[in-house]
This record gives structure tokens, sequence and C-alpha cells, in this order.
């Protein structure tokens, strides 16, 4: 295949489906009372705590494609839900599908990008837009709409999997971020902990200037860029300098840009960048399990949400302050355990 990204490319449109969809259904459960902060909670969970699991399985049986496993489970689950049965039987399906989708995505893009963070970061970009198309969406389209749009996935997910197979099946030791001379489960903590952090402060971010439907466009979009330029500048520069400098430079941009768009945008980019930094340190740590890999990122995204379904924080000096100590106690982690590149 020419293009080096392509499973990227696929995976991205698979997410983004996925995501609508899942937005598309969370959306419409809003401003429901107690439903309203229950269906999130139990979403996130059945949604990214599995996804450990799953990626597991995916990593004992990698070409058996479990994106064409979640798309009739997302099917059922917006059948369920246009039929009024159970909300909780409706949310195990959606759910379901959506952590299939997520895992095989993380399998393939990994597996087939011989220690390149690009693909993997252009998967995972494709469910900022999903989201904000998901939401934007939920109050003015029919349900059944999501059917055609669901099916549209089974050419990409075939796709893929054809490519996968025809991709020699030990690209993953090309993976070799880990600093060796620190222990690999303390590594293997501290990127689990990163992810953790960068869940819960996500949701702090200050932007009060987020009021209209073009202004969350543009957050989403910026979001979604800042995820996908992550591998691909890692790619070009260097995962570590990378790493270090956009968690870095992020600070000022994030703390200040409450009432100012332009900056916050740029802090949001640079923010989300390191989502597939994470990714490429524990893979090289857990070289063979690219799924399991990915699910304990997900794990954490899940531990970082849930204090947000129960603490508020209103204060912009409690905010900015805890931006500023998570981002360079995560920038001085991403320094000594991620090796230089020159150290082979």
């Amino acid at each position: 295949m020419k293009n080096k990204n392509l499973t990227g490319y696929l995976y991205f449109y698979l997410h983004l489906i996925t995501e609508v969809v899942c937005f598309y259904y969370l959306t419409n459960f809003l401003n429901l009372g107690f439903l309203s902060y229950v269906i999130p909670f139990i979403y996130d969970g059945l949604a990214f705590v599995p996804q450990s699991i799953i990626g597991y399985i995916n990593d004992k049986y990698p070409k058996f494609s479990f994106s064409l496993m979640g798309i009739p489970l997302l099917i059922m689950g917006i059948l369920l839900y246009i039929f009024k049965l159970p909300v909780y039987l409706s949310l195990i399906f959606i759910t379901l599908g959506n952590a299939f989708i997520h895992v095989n995505g993380a399998e393939v893009t990994l597996r087939t990008s011989k220690g390149k963070l690009a693909p993997v970061a252009i998967f995972v970009s494709g469910g900022s837009f999903g989201v904000l198309i998901g939401k934007l969406i939920a109050k003015i389209v029919n349900p059944w709409f999501l059917i055609p749009l669901i099916l549209s996935m089974i050419p990409f997910a075939l796709l893929a999997s054809y490519y996968q197979e025809n991709t020699a099946s030990d690209n993953l030791k090309y993976y070799k971020y880990a600093n060796q001379k620190i222990n690999p489960g303390l590594i293997l903590f501290l990127m689990v902990l990163i992810v953790i952090c960068r869940g819960y402060i996500g949701y702090g971010i200050p932007t009060s200037w987020n009021k209209t439907t073009f202004e969350t466009i543009l957050l989403f979009t910026f979001m979604g860029t800042g995820k996908a330029l992550g591998g691909i500048l890692s790619d070009k520069f260097g995962i570590r300098k990378v790493g270090i400098l956009s968690v870095l430079i992020s600070i000022p941009f994030l703390c200040f840009g409450d009432n100012i768009m332009a900056l916050s945008l740029i802090g949001v980019l640079l923010f989300s960048m390191t989502m597939s930094i994470t990714l490429g340190v524990i893979v090289s740590i857990l070289n063979n399990n690219p799924g399991l890999s990915f699910g304990l990122t997900t794990i954490g995204l899940f531990l970082g949400t849930i204090p947000i379904f129960f603490i508020k924080i209103n204060s912009l000096l409690i905010n900015c302050s805890l931006i500023a100590i998570v981002s360079i106690i995560c920038a001085f982690i991403f320094y000594k355990t991620i090796k230089e590149v020159s150290d082979g």
C-alpha cells in the first residue's frame, strides 16, 4: 500500500460514525432528570472499562475483525432505542459496539504502522468529530437515518481487515519508545496516570467563550485536529520532544484563554496531542498486546471522568492551578520515561 496512513483514515471514518451514533443516542437522554446523570456515567463505564478485556482477546486473535462484530451491535442498540425497549438494554448493545470498534481500530492501526503513531492518532481523532456531529444532529434527524449510516461502515471495516491480513505480523517490534532504564511496570502506571489526569483536566478547561454552535464546532475541531497532529508531529520530530513541549506550551493558552477563543483553541489543540503518545509508550512495553494497551488508556479515561460526575469546580483559579501543576508533572514524566530517538 502506497499510503502508509491508510488504516488510520479507514478507522477515522469507523470511529467517527461510531461516535455519531453513540452521542446521538446520549444527547437524547439529556434534560431527563436523574437519567441525565445515570446514563452518561453507565455509558462511560460500559464503553471504556471492557476494552482492556476485549483488547486482550483481540490480541490473541488479531486476524478477527471485531469492528465487523461491533457494527451489528450498534444497529441492535439503535433499533432497541427506536422501538422504545428498556433503555439499559439498548445501552449495553451501544456500548459494546463502541468498545469492539474502538479496540479493533487500535489493533489494526498499531499492527500496520511499523512503530509510527500517525495512523493510530488519525484514527483516535475521528472520535472528536463524531461526538460533535452526533450532538448536533440529535434533535433534528430521525433515528432511522442512523441505520444506513452504520451500514456504510462495513466496506471500511472489510478493507481495513484485508489490509491487516496482508501486512507483516511483526510490526509491533518497531515500538521502542519506553526508557529501558526505568522499571516497565512503573512506566505503565505513569502513562495510565497521565491519561487519568488528561481525562479529568479536559473537563475543567476554562471555555466560558463557548456559547454558540459555531464555537462548539471550533472547539471539537481543534480537539480532533490536535489528537491527529500529536501522532503526525511525533513521527516527524520525535515523540519525547512533542510530548513535553505540547504539554508545557498549552498551559498559558488554556489558563488565559477562558474569555479569548483564539488562545483557548490553541491550548486545546496542544493539550489534545498527547493521546497517541501515551499509547505509543504503553505499546512499547506491552509489545505483543496493542489491544490491551489501548484498553488500559480507556480505563484511564474512565477513571479520569468519574470525579466530574460528583465534583464541580467553578473556580477559575483552582482550575488553572490544576492545569498548570498536572501539566508540569506530566511533562516531567514524559522527560524521564520516553527515551531519546538517538538511543536506538
